[in-house]
């Protein structure tokens, strides 16, 4: 009877994989930030409105939080995105509160650059294997459970 070989593959660490998938999900978002130039605004600006866009209507600070930038930088951002008329400003009551929303335009242009952005992934992704992608596609579910944990 042959013997069978044991498997001595190491056991994964996680901070070995949480390095390499670091390292790949920066690797990734570079290459497709390539294609955001065809939206004519910026990354900070294209981020912002982003949020707006999937998060709904937010305050000046608000929406600093969720970009992990102080208000004054936030202020700027949407001053450059009202000035092409890709969010609106909602004054309240309290003249000094105000809510920052998407226009249809800036929806759009955000939305065809998500377009873009999908596009060129999957152009990639045509080149595996239909089990390949299967593994990839159950690796994006596992990856979203783990970002409801953090």
């Amino acid at each position: 009877m042959p013997k069978r070989k044991r498997n001595l593959a190491l056991p994964l660490d996680a901070m070995a994989v949480a390095d390499r998938l670091h390292s790949t999900a920066i690797h990734l978002l570079r290459l497709l930030r390539v294609v955001d130039r065809a939206s004519g605004i910026g990354p900070a600006q294209l981020s912002a409105l982003s949020v707006l866009v999937f998060g709904g209507p937010r305050s000046i600070g608000d929406l600093a939080a969720a970009e992990q930038v102080r208000p004054p930088t936030m202020s700027r951002i949407v001053a450059g995105l009202e000035r092409a008329k890709l969010v609106r400003r909602r004054t309240g009551q309290d003249r000094r509160s105000a809510e920052i929303a998407a226009t249809k335009d800036g929806t759009r242009i955000l939305m065809e650059g998500r377009r873009r952005r999908v596009e060129v992934l999957a152009g990639g992704l045509r080149a595996l294997s239909p089990s390949e992608l299967q593994r990839l596609d159950q690796f994006a579910v596992v990856i979203q459970q783990v970002l409801q944990k953090l």
